[in-house]
């Protein structure tokens, strides 16, 4: 019974040990020279105006979850869309009633004003 996982174990063991290695590789043989040019403030070039540990606002939170959600309807979608002459009538109605509803959740978040970035 054991005999079965030891290719398992064997796998394992290669892969930690090529992830250990590869992870310092750039250590050992990258060049290890430090400028002051090296040290200074990559992102466009700008200096930093804040600390980068700054809580963000609740809203882009919540603009994030929404654009998920809206994301996720296309994952549903696609497939009923390649299927849609199998489906037939039943399936263009249940498209419709979830598209529906989505839609009403829309509107809920539209008029709640979780779209409006202030």
């Amino acid at each position: 019974m054991i005999d079965n996982y030891i290719p398992l174990a064997i796998i394992l063991g290669f892969a930690t040990i090529f992830a250990l290695v590869m992870t310092r590789v750039n250590e050992w043989f990258g060049p290890k020279k430090s400028t002051e040019e090296k040290q200074t403030t990559y992102e466009s070039g700008m200096e930093p105006v804040r600390t980068a540990h700054e809580r963000f606002s609740v809203k882009f939170f919540l603009v994030a979850m929404l654009f998920i959600i809206f994301d996720i309807e296309v994952v549903f979608m696609y497939p009923w869309a390649v299927n849609f002459r199998q489906l037939g009538l039943l399936g263009f109605i249940e498209m419709f009633v979830f598209l529906f509803i989505l839609m009403i959740g829309y509107y809920y978040i539209w008029k709640k004003g979780a779209l409006k970035w202030d």
